[in-house]
């Protein structure tokens, strides 16, 4: 009997917020506190207002939840078997 690949895949989706503060500490609690549900912080660029100490930045989150398995008999199968919009991210042998 062939092994059967199984596959772990996700959601690709992404969301942006643009926030501002005084300090990084500031920035990340404001970021924090306008997380979705099931996503995590995973870019955050951070740019310094000329004269000000003014810190603007566009924290980019990423889905992390609903993580599910797919079976395939090989790598073509299991490629074909992940739903747009989903990402797979990594393959072992049953």
């Amino acid at each position: 009997m062939a092994d059967v690949l199984i596959g772990t895949i996700r959601p690709r989706e992404t969301t942006t917020v643009d926030v501002e503060g005084h300090s990084l500490a500031e920035v990340q609690e404001t970021l924090e506190a306008q997380a979705p549900a099931g996503f995590d912080l995973v870019n955050v660029p951070v740019k310094m207002t000329g004269g000000t100490t003014l810190l603007t930045a566009t924290g980019t989150f990423s889905r992390r939840d609903e993580a599910r398995d797919i079976e395939a008999a090989d790598m073509a199968a299991l490629r074909a078997l992940v739903p747009e919009g989903w990402i797979l991210l990594h393959v072992r042998s049953a």
